[in-house]
């Protein structure tokens, strides 16, 4: 094993191990899932950076990693396969299908090299899925199809591994014709669409308190044929770190102080992804998502980009305000759920008497006030999310695939609020608790 493909093993390995994610079905360390993919790139002859992706394929997507970090780390041919292998879509862009239809179209693009990363992760995912959720794998066989028919650049042996796959996946599911699949409703996911109006409304009111022109720094930017000692004199005079690169007048791309210190040669410019830009009226949830991939959020103002964010500014006040009102929903939603599973105030039997009794004494204090609340509105937000994990169908409308998971989400969301309410740093400890935040209360319109 090559010592590139050593360290992107070590890398995603303990990406994934730091949020504890697991294989949805089995519950096993995800890296088997990582190790399944790479060992079917190998086989059919991968290079090394091909292995290395297959390893990193999913890191930007689900874990703290962002593209930068992986070319930074990996060099920018591993980086390139990666993007290509990452979701361009955002939750934002409208139901699945949609959103499934825009992640086919930029893998149609990708690269042979990418295209056989992506065979080798459909033939792991299929085989799993059909094994262990029949009824989602019929929505997920069908988006398989499709895919199929768009990676025709992969390698050959794979593609006919894939497609044999998908046939004893059918077969075994009595499938006989995937136009004839029953997919799943391309709804808004349950914990959201339960929400009666009045939260809807408040959760509208809170996505829409701030947007991307709110958050923006200005982007510096220079003419394209700026001396790159001069670029690097300025950058590091104003202590940045990106700048925009301007042609013809308007800002065409960037470019790194780290492409700078590479030498002094003429660099190339980065262009602009398209999962990189928002406009300037765009959602707090949308600008997470982008940072989700990448360390620069631009955003453009009057059609052209002018602006920039990164994980610095959701240090910002308005950030910190809008995430408290986002956990302030969450925790409307699991008062919701526990008065649904357990009317009457029948789930008092499920607390500890010591975490009931501070309850009760809340419960008077605040009455003593004369506010008008429930013993339930009194319980600490942990006991409030330990009541509702109690029941694996109400945890896994928060998105949560395990108990174990589930039991370790609610303390991380209970650390962010802590530091939101103390004022304390969030974006380097609770990004991903940031992240499923958002996706679970405010990332589908």
């Amino acid at each position: 094993m090559s010592n590139l493909i050593q360290r992107a093993r070590a890398f995603a390995t303990s990406a994934h191990k730091r949020i504890d994610q697991k294989r949805k079905y089995s519950h096993q360390p995800y890296e088997v899932h990582l190790k399944a993919v790479a060992t079917l790139v190998a086989e059919v002859g991968g290079d090394d950076e091909m292995v290395a992706a297959a390893w990193l394929h999913d890191t930007v997507e689900d874990t703290p990693a962002t593209h930068h970090e992986i070319e930074d780390r990996f060099g920018p041919g591993v980086a390139e396969l990666v993007y290509w292998l990452t979701d361009l879509s955002k939750p934002g862009d409208g139901n699945r299908a949609l959103r499934k239809a825009m992640d086919r179209d930029h893998l149609a693009q990708a690269p042979a090299r990418a295209q056989t990363v992506k065979l080798a992760d459909l033939i792991d995912n299929a085989r799993d899925i059909c094994k262990h959720d029949p009824r989602f794998a019929r929505v997920y066989l069908r988006e398989m199809a499709a895919l199929l028919d768009v990676l025709d650049r992969g390698h050959p042996e794979l593609l006919r591994r894939a497609r044999k796959v998908l046939d004893s996946c059918r077969e075994k599911l009595g499938i006989d014709q995937l136009d004839d699949m029953t997919a799943m409703a391309d709804e808004q996911p349950s914990h959201i669409r339960t929400l009666g109006f009045g939260h809807r409304r408040i959760q509208r009111l809170f996505n829409e308190m701030a947007t991307a022109r709110d958050l923006a720094e200005p982007l510096h930017s220079f003419d394209w044929n700026t001396a790159p000692e001069t670029l690097l004199s300025c950058m590091e005079e104003r202590h940045l770190h990106v700048v925009g690169i301007r042609r013809n007048g308007l800002v065409e791309g960037y470019l790194r102080r780290t492409d700078l210190l590479e030498g002094m040669q003429k660099p190339v410019l980065r262009r602009f992804s398209p999962d990189q830009v928002v406009n300037g009226d765009a959602t707090m949830p949308e600008v997470v998502e982008v940072l989700t991939r990448h360390d620069q959020c631009f955003v453009t103002l009057l059609g052209a980009v002018g602006g920039i964010i990164t994980r610095a500014e959701m240090e910002k006040p308005v950030v910190r305000m809008w995430l408290f009102g986002m956990m302030t929903m969450l925790e409307m939603r699991l008062v919701e759920m526990i008065e649904n599973r357990w009317p009457n105030e029948s789930w008092v039997k499920l607390l500890s008497k010591g975490r009931l009794e501070k309850a009760r004494q809340l419960l008077a204090e605040r009455r003593r006030r004369g506010q008008e609340v429930s013993l339930l509105d009194c319980l600490q937000f942990s006991d409030k999310g330990h009541l509702v994990i109690r029941d694996p169908d109400y945890f896994r409308k928060l998105s949560l695939n395990s108990k174990s998971e589930a039991k370790e989400g609610i303390r991380a969301l209970e650390s962010l609020r802590n530091n939101l309410a103390h004022s304390q740093p969030i974006t380097t400890s609770d990004w991903p608790q940031i992240v499923r935040m958002t996706r679970m209360i405010a990332g589908t319109d």
